[in-house]
């Protein structure tokens, strides 16, 4: 005989939490009701309180971030889930907070609610890491910006000779400028040498204004807050790599496709598993990513086939590795972006590489598969054989019975 399902609905907000108690045999008679704080305290009552109920699962909204104490706090002796905010949403002027927590049970057990994937401890770690990271890596674009307007008020175009104002060439100028140096004679030695830009133009860039001392003082906390953004990169990626090292095969088999690094194989693997145990099939993870064509169909015509929202940092980085992997000297990622490029055009047809590739770091983790570069001749081979079928698909139509075989090699 079947254990009865007992469910526990949630209504979460910041200092308190609405819970109401359902079973499956009868999901519209409410078992208890009752309120608790968010506290310490009263997250041990709650826990308490649901294993006098029998409680086998627990189902709450993923509202801002106060969800996750409670989460934390339950996740032990209960079946956690985490629901969409939009799939519980209340007919307007009937909002409460116990009939929302009922409605979130009752629709958990119709199979109505979107829930959202959430991993086991370890891996949740390696996500903040890795998200983390990402973060500081964004602080530096203002911050950039902000250097580059005060050179501008300055008349100082150095923005316009470098590439990258903050790589090599840029940052020793900028700290140059920042302790008062001003003769352009003086900084064009500081540049790189494999700098496009030549020595006459990079002299006229820096032949501005002398930058006034309260310019140089905040010119000086930028580049010291830049150092300190940068440090803590390399701390948190030297800790993602500490965490990862349980997990070196998954690492090695994501290096082999094209357009994956290091860094983006480690994110991979913090945002899917190294198993993506979590996703049965291929389609399922470019589903819950949302790199997928999307469908709208309305009296049997999808209105458009835009992709689904899904997870920002996996689309994020699929994109990046999709462009990666198309500027891969002799990939088949490169040349069946150009084959797609006629009928998609240029941003469709790197958006489905990325679907592809998706698709592919499925098999590599979940089947624990490699990744063979075959080049230009796999699409080849491929072409052929698709023009083979359409050709034998004509001929049939046509009223003719034949058998394709290939040939056989000749012999000497």
């Amino acid at each position: 005989m079947e254990a009865k399902l007992v469910v526990a609905g949630m209504d979460v907000h910041q200092k308190m939490l609405a819970v109401v108690v359902v079973d499956d045999d009868h999901p519209q008679q409410v078992v208890d009701q009752r309120k608790f704080g968010s506290g310490a305290k009263e997250l041990q009552h709650l826990r308490a309180w649901l294993g006098g109920h029998g409680v086998n699962e627990v189902v709450m909204e993923s509202t801002a971030q106060y969800w996750r104490p409670v989460w934390l706090a339950l996740e032990r002796d209960f079946v956690p889930h985490l629901a969409q905010a939009q799939s519980n949403a209340a007919p307007r002027g009937r909002k409460s907070d116990c009939v929302d927590a009922r409605r979130l049970a009752r629709r958990f057990l119709a199979a109505e609610l979107r829930l959202s994937f959430m991993p086991d401890a370890e891996q949740r770690s390696w996500r903040g890491l890795s998200r983390s990271k990402h973060q500081k890596r964004r602080r530096r674009v203002p911050l950039q910006n902000q250097m580059e307007a005060l050179l501008e008020e300055n008349q100082i175009k150095l923005s316009s000779v470098v590439t990258d104002l903050l790589g090599l060439s840029g940052y020793r100028i900028l700290k140059a400028l920042a302790q008062g140096e001003s003769d352009p004679e003086k900084l064009v030695p500081l540049a790189a040498n494999n700098l496009k830009a030549s020595p006459e133009e990079l002299a006229d860039a820096l032949r501005g204004a002398p930058i006034p001392e309260r310019y140089r003082k905040v010119l000086t906390m930028q580049l010291e807050e830049l150092d300190l953004i940068d440090r803590h990169i390399a701390e948190l990626s030297r800790e993602l790599g500490e965490a990862l090292r349980s997990q070196p095969e998954a690492v090695v088999r994501l290096c082999e496709m094209p357009g994956v690094r290091e860094d983006a194989a480690w994110q991979v693997i913090a945002e899917i598993g190294p198993e993506a145990a979590v996703f049965e099939t291929p389609e399922q993870m470019a589903w819950w990513i949302g790199v997928c064509p999307g469908r709208e169909e309305s009296a049997g015509e999808s209105k458009s086939n835009r992709s689904p929202k899904g997870n920002r940092t996996m689309r994020r980085l699929l994109n990046q590795i999709a462009w990666g992997a198309v500027r891969t000297k002799d990939s088949y990622f490169k040349e069946l972006f150009h084959r797609l490029i006629p009928r998609l055009g240029v941003h469709k047809a790197g958006w489905a590489i990325a679907h592809r590739i998706a698709r592919w770091i499925w098999r590599v983790l979940h089947e624990r598969v490699h990744y063979i570069e075959r080049g230009p001749l796999a699409m080849d081979a491929l072409a052929m054989k698709r023009r083979v079928a359409r050709l034998t698909r004509q001929m049939r139509k046509l009223g003719y019975t034949i058998e394709v075989k290939p040939v056989a090699p000749a012999t000497n």
